[in-house]
């Protein structure tokens, strides 16, 4: 290097921070410290970073439970994302499944920048079929729906899997792995989405704004209900009368806590025959190496609608925030 020439500053990095709550307006690119490994932490270089709804709540900071954990009046970490796709470049002491090098994929508090620090166990080595950006839409949302099906629903091969949302982000998930598990599943989206749905293998395809999936003609073994906010009446009454609901999420479930819905279910599942079950997925590395053999084995196909430059991360937050997303997007650093 010539001598003349200034030594690049390795202590800050580009990324995406917000100092307020509130919509995608509030989010800046910025330049910000590099954050330091620590002990059992990886350091990665991010290459893309998935966006989804959860990302979402914790830039709105709504519902208003979020902000115990993650500050009253403004996030304690400023860089948002979590799902992310990237190279190690630093490992801290005890760290013994990665070195420099690795290509990982998994979650990272704040991806949405050129450097992102997680634990060790929160990442497993990316599928080499796959690009960083298709691996950076798998973790949270294919590790929601895998949780969704086997642990809590505990779905056996034979069964009829009803998915609502089945177009987002973990419904587009849960459509494919219920497929693999050899269930006869069921998706509910828009009918503008009806051909993605079907694309993703579902065997039947119900239009929400047109069908009525719970009008009783037909009961299912298992519901993963990831969107609609239906009432636990609504899912009841589609349920086989031993059958099991899931219940992942839906916007609108309460400015408290976003979770009334599944508190009603929980409280009213001890009484009667069927389960009713609410979801807190988990992140774990354990879950990111078995969806990998399922994508290396042909079995699941990323979700990857469409690609934004770390810079219009703001333009990828508002397509999502206005429900034009097929699947997820990824942030290309």
């Amino acid at each position: 290097m010539n001598p003349d020439t200034p030594h690049p500053d390795t202590s800050t990095m580009r990324a995406i921070t917000q100092s307020r709550y509130g919509s995608s307006d509030v989010l800046r690119l910025s330049q910000v410290p590099r954050p330091v490994v620590g002990d059992g932490q990886v350091l990665i270089r991010v290459h893309a970073a998935g966006l989804d709804r959860g990302t979402e709540h914790l830039m709105t900071g709504k519902p208003y439970a979020v902000r115990l954990a993650l500050g009253m009046r403004r996030p304690r970490n400023p860089v948002p994302g979590r799902d992310v796709a990237g190279t190690v470049v630093e490992t801290g002491a005890g760290v013994t499944r990665f070195a420099p090098g690795d290509e990982v994929y998994g979650v990272a508090p704040g991806s949405f920048a050129d450097y992102a620090v997680t634990g060790e166990d929160k990442v497993a080595l990316k599928p080499a079929s796959i690009s960083f950006a298709e691996a950076a839409v798998v973790p949270i949302s294919a590790g929601t729906a895998l949780q969704g099906l086997t642990d809590a629903g505990k779905v056996e091969a034979g069964q009829s899997v009803l998915v609502t949302g089945a177009s987002g982000g973990v419904g587009s998930y849960a459509v494919q792995l219920a497929v693999s598990l050899g269930a006869e599943v069921t998706g509910v989206c828009s009918g503008a989405k009806l051909d993605h749905v079907t694309a993703l293998g579902a065997h039947h395809v119900l239009d929400y704004t047109r069908d009525d999936w719970a009008d009783g003609t037909r009961r299912y073994d298992l519901i993963l209900d990831v969107a609609g906010n239906p009432s636990v009446r609504r899912l009841r009454k589609a349920l086989n009368p031993h059958g099991t609901a899931v219940i992942v999420g839906g916007e609108h479930g309460g400015a408290i806590t976003g979770m009334a819905r599944q508190i009603r279910g929980a409280i009213l599942s001890p009484f009667i025959r069927q389960r009713l079950v609410p979801l807190l997925a988990r992140e774990r590395a354990t879950d990111y190496e078995r969806l990998a053999r399922l994508v290396e084995g042909g079995h699941l196909t990323p979700s990857l609608d469409r690609c934004y430059p770390l810079e219009q991360a703001a333009e990828a937050m508002r397509q999502l925030e206005e429900g034009t997303v097929r699947g997820k997007v990824a942030i290309v650093v």
